[in-house]
């Protein structure tokens, strides 16, 4: 429905010329911007409704009741379902250590947070479809509970920093609000990561369609085309530095595969990107010391890689 009316657009009402290189880089650009503000519109709101219901002292209370694996695999769940506001990255990691829970199941979730969120999950769907979608989930999640895990298994608490913090209002929930208050903190919630996002998704597709009408498509597929087996590790090298989040990200790798990136290569581009950012390691450094960090960087790094390489088996 969407495609016909922008088609319509571009080539009716402008008259652009059909198969002119600006022409398709414009019509890529207006229809995945429609598209992807629809489906963030819909999908925030269904699942910022069923975050009212997970306060992180609640979060925080369940995970403290579980033990060994199923900690980290529930931890990783509530990572997903609960996309906490960054204010409240720092107190919630130390709540969930000061409540009792291990350093491995805080991990999990730390790094599912990130990495697989709303956003994330309905522009994945809404560019490459369910099958794409579930396998980005499942990679997701083994590499957020088998982090987890072997981090707890190394033992190494003594390396978290101590911090002092104090609880963000904007962080703050309750568990007991009525129908009407979780329906108004939905659509607020919603305008205001509408607001927060916008100009990432903007910048997004706006890059993703200059690639998709002026970079060569040789070019690319040569240099992280499926054939080059140091492309995956060199994509997550390049990701670590940059900051943005999957809106702005997912675009671009909707434009890359386009041009014979395989997918893995560029999955493991966006993962990350969102999961092991430079500017969140400097915001991490505040409660971790130097030798955890470079742990943590180290396992989530290799597992990324080994997704995308895994993508790039499985995917045709």
């Amino acid at each position: 429905m969407i495609k016909p009316l922008v088609d319509r657009l571009v080539y009716g009402i402008l008259k652009m010329p059909h198969g002119a290189v600006f022409s398709e880089a414009l019509d890529f650009f207006l229809y995945d911007t429609v598209k992807i503000f629809l489906l963030l519109c819909g999908i925030i709101f269904i699942v910022s409704f069923i975050r009212s219901f997970f306060s992180p002292e609640r979060t925080r209370s369940i995970l403290s009741h579980k033990h060994k694996h199923a900690g980290n695999i529930l931890a990783a769940l509530l990572g997903i379902v609960t996309p906490f506001c960054s204010c409240s990255a720092i107190p919630l990691f130390l709540g969930f250590l000061e409540a009792g829970v291990p350093l491995g199941v805080t991990f999990s979730f730390l790094v599912a947070s990130p990495m697989i969120n709303e956003v994330a999950l309905v522009m994945l769907w809404g560019l490459f479809g369910w099958r794409i979608s579930l396998l980005y989930i499942g990679s997701g999640l083994i590499i957020a509970v088998f982090s987890g895990i072997i981090i707890g298994k190394l033992k190494i608490e003594d390396l978290i920093q101590k911090f002092e913090h104090k609880k963000q209002a904007c962080c703050a929930s309750s568990i007991t609000q009525s129908f009407r208050t979780r329906i108004e903190y939905s659509r607020d919630y919603t305008v205001g990561i509408l607001k927060h996002i916008w100009l990432y998704v903007i910048i997004g597709i706006g890059v993703g369609a200059w690639i998709h009408g002026y970079v060569p498509q040789d070019f690319l597929a040569r240099v992280a085309g499926r054939g080059n087996w140091l492309a995956v590790p060199v994509a997550v090298l390049i990701g670590v530095p940059l900051y943005s989040n999957a809106a702005g990200v997912i675009p671009l790798v909707s434009a890359l595969t386009g041009k014979g990136v395989a997918m893995g290569t560029a999955l493991a581009f966006m993962m990350a990107v969102t999961a092991l950012s430079l500017p969140e390691f400097f915001i991490l450094k505040k409660v971790m010391k130097s030798k955890l960090l470079i742990i943590f960087a180290s396992v989530v790094g290799l597992g990324i890689i080994l997704t995308g390489y895994l993508f790039n088996f499985v995917l045709p």
